[in-house]
């Protein structure tokens, strides 16, 4: 026989509830024929929200008994909590495996074989024009954070403003092979006061930290991965000049 269940969320023409989608697709998995109750209106939700005493939807009931949201419906099946919990390298990691990809990519769309020097290059290029993108997308939320950290821009406030400008147009002069003495001082220059105050902030003064190398908001720690970006930055800096 199969299991059944009860599931209430709302949709409407101006919103569909996520959790309520959510929730059908994880009973279904879970071997379930789902009774899928539509509320279509905000008043037909607030009706039901006051008739069963819950305070939102999306609401699962199985065998006559209300199991709750998403979340409650994730631990009725033993199922860790949804989403992000915590600091996490994740988001840092995505970036690094796409632009490698993106690098190894290019290299063989060239015919430059699948690793080469330019490979190294354009990975490091690309991961710094990306990160930059992450920073400028909340210039205001990623000040924040770096200055909190960074030694220059806790003197020097408007520097936090700037160096994701800086960081982005590196990247960028490196793919389009600007002069190293335009684009190498550059890369030196934020990538060691990044390295120092990462070091100094971490391994010196025990400073637990988010790390704003991916924007203001992200629960990244500062740490080893922060200072590989700024070392990144020094060695694609050296390396413009010596070749």
């Amino acid at each position: 026989m199969r299991k059944s269940a009860q599931l209430y969320r709302m949709a409407t023409n101006e919103h569909i509830c996520p959790f309520g989608l959510k929730s059908k697709d994880l009973l279904e998995r879970e071997g379930y024929d789902v009774d899928d109750h539509l509320l279509a209106s905000r008043e037909q939700t607030d009706e039901f929200k006051k008739q069963y005493n819950v305070k939102a939807t999306p609401q699962t009931f199985i065998d006559n008994r209300r199991i709750g949201g998403y979340d409650d419906l994730r631990a009725f099946f033993n199922k860790s909590q949804a989403g992000q919990q915590g600091t996490s390298y994740t988001p840092v990691f995505a970036i690094f495996a796409v632009t490698f990809l993106l690098s190894i990519a290019f290299s063989y769309s060239l015919g430059a074989g699948l690793f080469s020097i330019g490979t190294a290059e354009l990975f490091v290029a690309l991961t710094m024009a990306v990160l930059a993108i992450q920073k400028l997308q909340d210039l205001y939320r990623f000040s924040n954070s770096f200055i909190t950290y960074d030694l220059l821009a806790m003197k020097v406030v408007p520097y936090a403003y700037v160096y994701p400008f800086l960081e982005a147009f590196v990247g960028i002069g490196m793919v389009a092979g600007l002069t190293a003495y335009l684009v190498a001082p550059i890369s030196l220059f934020i990538g060691t006061i990044g390295a120092v105050s990462v070091f100094k902030a971490v391994y010196v003064d025990k400073r637990e930290l988010k790390c704003a190398c991916v924007g203001g908001d992200s629960n990244v720690p500062l740490g080893f991965i922060s200072l590989t970006e700024n070392v990144f930055m020094i060695a694609a800096g050296i390396w413009m000049l010596v070749r």
